[in-house]
Formats: C-alpha cells, sequence, structure tokens
C-alpha cells in the first residue's frame, strides 16, 4: 500500500470544487492500494483535530475559534495568524506525520500557503516524488500585482511550481499559464467532474412543487440560475444586470452567499429589478440538482474560472447554458454546440443569449442532448479517479 500526504488549506466541512474533487477521487481509489493523510487548517475549534472523512485522515492544525468562517471578511484573527503560519505549522505536522508513515508521493492543492508547506517538506525530503494540484483561473502574469506581498518572496514562490515533479491542472487555460511561469515539467490535465448520475435523475413531483412556491414561480415564468460564492468575480451582478433587458416573466434565482451579498441586493434595486431577483442563500450540494431542475437556463458569467464546475452540473440536469469564453470555460463549451457564450461584463449580450434560447426550441433541445452526452463521456467521477491513479500516483510511484 502506497501513502500519500495533502496539503490543503482547507477541507470539509469548509468546501468549494477543489475539496469536492479530493473527497470524489480517494473515495473511487481502493484503500488498500492507496492511503491518504491530510493536513489542513482546523479554523472552528468545534471541529476534532482528527477525522476520517471516507478514504482521508484529516490532520486538523492552527489556531481556531468557535464557528469561525474561512471567508477573509469574516475570519477571527487567530484563524487568520493560523492562515499566514500555516506554510510552517503544516511543514512541521508533515515531519512529524512522515516519522509514523513514511509517505510515497507528496500531494499540494494550490500554490499558496498549502504549496509553500509542501515545497518545504519537498527541500527536507526531496526523495519524496511532489506534485501540485492548480483549480484557480486567476492569470499568474497579474499574481505579484494582486497580491504585493508576493514581491518579496517572488523567487521562492515559484519554487512551488518548479521544484514540482508533476502538475495536474483542471483545465488546459491553467495549463498554458504553467508554462508561462516557467515550468518545463509534466503537466496532466485533468478536470473536475460531477455525479451524472445524480444531477440527471428526475426529482419528484412534490418536490418540484415545493420549490416553485417557496420561490414563487408562476405558469410562464422563466428562470434564469446562476449557483456560486457571491464575490463580484463570478459576475452575478451582470446577470442582474440582464434582467433590464428581458420581459417581465424572466427572473434570476441566485444560489449561494458571500460577502458581496450586499453589494449585489444593491445592484438589484439601484436598477429597480428586486422583485426580479431571487437570493436562495447557501444551498447544499446536495440540494442543487432539485433547484437545476426546476430552473430553464443557466447563467455564469464570470470574469474568471479554472474550469466551472458548476456549469458541468447544470449540463448534466439537462439545462442549457451561458458562460463567457475566459479560463477553462472553453473547454466544454462550444458557442451553439453544448452552450451559448456571452461577452464579459456585458449584460446585453447576456440578454441576448437567454433570447436565443428562448425564441429557438431546436436550439434548445440540441444543446441540452449534446451537453449531457459531453458530461457523461469525458466529466464522470469514476473516469476522473482513474485518470489520477494512473496518470498520476501510479507515474509518480513507479
Amino acid at each position: 500500500m502506497k501513502r500519500v500526504l495533502i496539503f490543503a488549506l482547507t477541507y470539509h466541512p469548509f468546501i468549494g470544487g477543489a475539496e469536492i474533487a479530493i473527497k470524489e477521487i480517494t473515495d473511487r481509489i481502493d484503500p488498500k492500494e492507496y492511503a491518504f493523510d491530510m493536513i489542513t487548517l482546523r479554523f472552528d475549534s468545534n471541529l476534532p483535530s482528527i477525522e476520517r472523512f471516507g478514504n482521508v485522515t484529516v490532520h486538523r492544525i492552527g489556531f481556531s475559534a468557535p464557528g469561525a468562517k474561512v471567508s477573509d471578511r469574516a475570519m477571527p484573527l487567530s484563524c487568520k495568524i493560523a492562515k499566514v503560519l500555516f506554510p510552517f505549522t503544516s511543514f512541521f505536522k508533515a515531519v512529524s506525520l512522515n516519522r509514523a508513515h513514511r509517505y510515497d508521493i507528496v500531494w499540494a492543492l494550490m500554490a499558496n500557503q498549502a504549496g509553500f508547506g509542501a515545497l518545504f517538506f519537498r527541500w527536507a525530503h526531496p526523495r519524496i516524488p511532489y506534485f501540485l494540484e492548480l483549480q484557480d483561473g486567476r492569470a499568474f502574469a497579474d499574481m505579484k500585482t494582486r497580491q504585493p506581498v508576493l514581491r518579496l518572496v517572488w523567487s521562492m514562490y515559484r519554487n512551488i511550481y518548479l521544484r514540482a515533479d508533476l502538475i495536474k491542472t483542471i483545465s488546459n487555460y491553467i495549463a498554458k499559464e504553467v508554462r508561462g511561469i516557467g515550468y518545463k515539467g509534466t503537466i496532466e490535465v485533468i478536470p473536475n467532474a460531477v455525479d451524472v448520475a445524480r444531477f440527471s435523475a428526475d426529482i419528484s413531483y412534490e418536490r418540484s412543487l415545493e420549490l416553485k412556491s417557496r420561490f414563487d414561480k408562476q405558469p410562464g415564468d422563466v428562470f434564469l440560475f446562476t449557483a456560486s460564492r457571491l464575490v463580484l468575480s463570478r459576475g452575478v451582478e451582470d446577470a442582474i444586470g440582464a434582467l433590464e433587458f428581458l420581459p417581465e416573466h424572466v427572473k434570476l434565482l441566485v444560489a449561494g452567499d458571500g460577502e458581496d451579498r450586499e453589494k449585489l441586493e444593491h445592484i438589484a434595486r439601484g436598477l429597480q429589478v428586486t422583485d426580479r431577483v431571487i437570493f436562495a442563500g447557501h444551498i447544499d450540494n446536495a440540494e442543487l440538482p432539485a433547484y437545476l431542475k426546476i430552473s430553464d437556463i443557466f447563467v455564469r458569467p464570470s470574469l474568471i474560472e479554472g474550469l466551472g464546475i458548476s456549469f458541468l452540473e447544470a449540463m448534466a440536469a439537462g439545462i442549457p447554458i451561458i458562460g463567457t469564453p475566459v479560463g477553462g470555460i472553453p473547454d466544454f463549451l462550444t458557442d451553439g454546440e453544448t452552450g451559448l457564450f456571452c461577452e464579459v461584463r456585458d449584460p446585453r449580450s447576456i440578454a441576448r443569449a437567454v433570447e436565443r434560447y428562448l425564441n429557438d426550441r431546436a436550439l434548445v433541445s440540441r444543446i441540452v442532448e449534446n451537453a449531457k452526452k459531453l458530461v457523461a463521456q469525458k466529466y464522470d467521477w469514476n473516469k476522473i479517479a482513474m485518470d489520477m491513479k494512473t496518470k498520476v500516483f501510479e507515474r509518480l510511484c513507479a
């Protein structure tokens, strides 16, 4: 049995696409072949320091506070300090765990504080293969501008990439960015995926009726749907702006929460579309298929996107999608075939795409059929887990 040590800044119950991906992949790999340990921040003092979560033994470290959140704006000072110190605390924890388990592979999730921890461990244990997983769609070119502190440690920071034996990205866009930073080693593009069976399954009539009643969806109403953390980089404000150019019966259902919710509510009030924007709040991933099933069009006019798992979920659920040609979205969205493109920061172009769907049922049928077929063939978790095993774990252990 091989042992894998994962460095991750956050993990369950603080979940996003990256955390879901780790669980989906590790749960599908035979525990008799690979054992997974993870070092992550604790944040919430109510969480156990050590917990078995699926096929991963999670070791939570760092200062914490009762009920703490991971959002930087809501995070207690003690947790912010823990985040800053994580490169060092995770390294010392990894050294201790390695004495007990002797790891065969080190896996860093993202080139952040977790990447620094893995890099320090690599310097101390150069014979243990190290691979870096990247899911962030932000370009490296302006990274020093966005995060001025990186200017002070830029040469060291680049080593998170350059010292990796292999880099795994979730899209061709991120792979290209990695080459731009100077990495010449092996890159594997292995996307995230969806639980196709769960998202494509029908929901009960009662559940559908209950949700439509909760959000007052009347006969003839068209629901645009978006699901994301409510930050302005996800383009939710542009989806709200599109309502200004669409008929009154077109409404926007927003699933998610975040630090910019009040700003988005203010934008809706300013455009006088408050009664057509429904903020549903945080929705558990298990509930998302039902929300997709009562909706008509998925819209996410992102400014940045590593891949865009929410699009794939909508495709599996059988509703047409609208997205921007940024980041990893073009890997699966072919305009007019698997979805429709809109322009970045252009509510009118979103409205035009919506109207194309509303006025062309044949287009909707073709796109939905093509999209469901693509997701089933390329973005199923069983396939992705097998790719991770053969293209990453087995290669590094060879």
